[in-house]
């Protein structure tokens, strides 16, 4: 028993060395306080800015603009929001603290955009049916603006939107946001030249297909980390191939592998190994590779001695 209690002590110890590390790891989201702050305070002024000028100049494009600006702001502070949860501590009944947070924030983003693409092409094909006089003059000076407070603020996330699926989401909405302003720019330029008014819903349309395509990645990353599926650019044979390729270690069984968070992997698994087998050297080295070669902050392996039928897993081995 006593020897028992010690393998488990040392488990504990890897597990802590992991955890303080991960922290230093997980610097992501703290580096974009500033950055969702600005982004937040810029996107709200102007969407009061634009709606009140699609309000005063007739234009529905502009209003529709600074509706889905405004589905922008909420996405930011739901990232945000998400990437302060994530650093909260572990209690007794939230063991994984608020991580998973990060990922549903993801989800409701990309659901949120897509609410947001509906009700623009909703817009643009009625004004298709039944034109509408447009002010092209006011939408080319409001939608300028709108450029570029999408461009600064999407340049605030832009070192950002490899790491962490939220600032992705973040640049992505900013980034879908400034070609939005772009075209209604255009628009009115035409509109101006031409008196075409069917340019404007055109455009719109031109514009949903843009957002539906990024919307479209973002929907399936987030779903698939919210289901604990295997985080985008993890290699599972490699991990595998390491695992087994351990000294003492015979074979390997209930390798799991899944997001906790935007930012973090985790990974448990059975490894069988030889009856001589210095287990705690065998844990370190594990953890310390698996952080180092494949970005997995969160190792927890189970040690098996010679060949017990598991009766516990029952047949989900993988």
């Amino acid at each position: 028993m006593a020897h028992g209690h010690h393998h488990h002590h040392s488990h504990s110890t890897t597990h802590e060395h992991l955890h303080s590390h991960s922290h230093s790891h997980a610097h992501g989201p703290a580096d974009y306080n500033r950055a969702f702050l600005i982004g937040i305070v810029l996107n709200t002024a102007f969407v009061i800015l634009e709606a009140a000028y699609g309000l005063i100049s007739h234009s529905l494009s502009l209003v529709a603009d600074a509706g889905h600006n405004l589905s922008d702001v909420l996405a930011l502070v739901l990232a945000w929001v998400a990437s302060l949860l994530v650093r909260k501590k572990a209690t007794e009944l939230r063991t994984y603290g608020y991580r998973r947070s990060s990922i549903l924030a993801a989800l409701f983003n990309a659901l949120f955009l897509l609410a947001a693409i509906a009700l623009i092409a909703w817009g643009a094909i009625s004004r298709l049916i039944h034109p509408q006089p447009v002010d092209g003059v006011d939408v080319i000076w409001v939608a300028a603006v709108g450029i570029l407070i999408n461009a600064l603020t999407a340049l605030l996330f832009v070192s950002g939107r490899r790491g962490d699926l939220n600032v992705r989401g973040a640049f992505l909405h900013m980034a879908a946001d400034a070609g939005v302003s772009l075209g209604v720019v255009i628009a009115g330029i035409v509109i101006s030249a031409t008196g075409w008014l069917w340019v404007d819903p055109v455009v719109s349309l031109l514009i949903v297909l843009v957002i539906g395509i990024s919307t479209w990645g973002l929907l399936k990353d987030s779903l698939n980390m919210a289901l604990d599926s295997v985080p985008p650019g993890t290699d599972v044979a490699a991990i595998r191939n390491y695992l087994t390729s351990l000294p003492w270690v015979k074979s390997m069984h209930d390798l799991h592998i899944w997001g906790m968070s935007t930012t973090e992997t985790a990974l448990t698994a059975h490894l069988v190994v030889t009856e001589p087998c210095n287990g705690d050297e065998l844990l370190q080295q594990a953890a310390a590779e698996l952080r180092e070669q494949f970005g997995i902050g969160h190792t927890t392996l189970q040690l098996e001695i010679g060949d017990l039928p598991c009766a516990l897993d029952g047949t989900d081995t993988v």
